[in-house]
């Protein structure tokens, strides 16, 4: 029988929602992993029955992936580690800031991003993990710079149907690009601006802040950028601004709908120096024509003055058909739309800060 599991990472533990398929209703179960930064979560429904995954950070014991075959019940890391850099290396790893399945056809490969920005292949399904070092040994990683969360890869984007091309973005560096399965990479930030820089149009060094793209699609490629929306329609070669109808271009998150590649989701806020949503109140804005108009999704959230942003990865959407769109904010908060944004229902308040969320249909 099929379930609607929700996962949802904060600064102090991981919660599990779960609903049916009508998504109206939700229990939650948590936490776990208490007292430990959960900043990146991730589902893996490829193979016959689902894997959870979860990247903590412990205060005392450091980053780990760790991964779940029975929906959460109980969880698993290798003995020696999951992840981490090999002496030599002249690294720490710091945190994983992202869990990213590979497509359909590469069963058993999954990518993690992390901090220092790295990129990270698993070949078993997501319990081991190697560097990537190609973009490791990238001569401009000398050069790429720390964002106010940290220097990290927090996007990890592979194409849809050709496992030679990917695309990463980082905070700060911008977006990079391979052609040939991760042995050289080339930035892609022809376009998105980085005001705060003595050239405004670098080739790198830009602060993207999230990535994304849709599958049946995949020349569209869209950024939240640090103040930026824009969208390439050739793969990331050339980028546009899409931000005029938005009340602001600052924000983290940028999602695209699963079944409508021009949809596509995002989170405003009033500026990098003032981080709290627009109007002071919850909402996600969404547009059906790819950034051309806007719209602000209200009916179910709040209607009362919030501060609380919304983080990179604290925007979601699952693979069910009508859309469900998942949302949590820094104050504890997360509502569900089971209609790709038209009504929103609360899942979860007074949680810790919520810093990651991902659904899926699950069973």
């Amino acid at each position: 029988m099929s379930e609607t599991v929700l996962l949802i990472g904060t600064k102090k533990g991981l919660w599990i929602g779960r609903s049916d398929t009508e998504r109206r209703e939700w229990t939650l179960d948590g936490p776990m992993f208490e007292m430990q930064g959960i900043y990146s979560v991730g589902i893996d429904t490829r193979g016959e029955r689902p894997r959870l995954f979860a990247g903590g950070t412990s205060e005392h014991w450091g980053p780990a992936v760790f991964h779940s075959d029975d929906l959460g019940q109980t969880w698993d890391e290798p003995p020696e580690g999951s992840i981490g850099f090999k002496a030599g290396d002249d690294a720490s790893l710091e945190r994983v800031w992202q869990i990213q399945p590979a497509p359909e056809d590469q069963l058993g490969v999954v990518y993690a991003g992390a901090q220092p920005s790295s990129l990270w292949r698993s070949t078993d399904g997501g319990v081991r993990f190697e560097l990537v070092r190609g973009l490791w040994d990238h001569p401009h990683r000398k050069d790429w710079g720390a964002g106010f969360g940290g220097q990290a890869i927090h996007t990890v984007l592979p194409h849809p149907t050709d496992p030679q091309r990917m695309s990463v973005a980082m905070s700060t560096g911008g977006v990079y690009q391979t052609a040939d399965g991760g042995e050289s990479w080339e930035p892609a930030n022809h376009g998105i601006k980085a005001y705060f820089m003595p050239d405004p149009d670098p080739e790198f060094g830009q602060c993207v802040h999230k990535l994304a793209g849709h599958p049946d699609v995949p020349e569209r490629l869209f950024a939240q950028n640090h103040h930026g929306v824009y969208r390439s329609d050739d793969g990331g070669a050339i980028w546009k601004s899409i931000a005029d109808g938005l009340p602001s271009d600052f924000g983290f998150p940028i999602v695209v709908h699963p079944q409508e590649p021009a949809t596509v989701y995002v989170f405003p806020l009033i500026a990098d120096g003032n981080r709290i949503p627009t109007d002071a109140k919850c909402r996600v804005y969404r547009s059906r024509d790819a950034g051309a108009t806007w719209e602000a999704l209200t009916n179910g959230l709040p209607d009362v003055p919030s501060y609380a942003p919304v983080l990179r990865d604290a925007l979601c959407v699952d693979q069910a058909d009508p859309a469900g769109v998942y949302v949590g904010t820094r104050d504890g908060c997360v509502y569900a739309s089971a209609d790709a944004g038209d009504s929103w229902v609360e899942v979860a308040r007074h949680l810790p800060d919520v810093l990651t969320v991902r659904a899926a249909v699950v069973g």
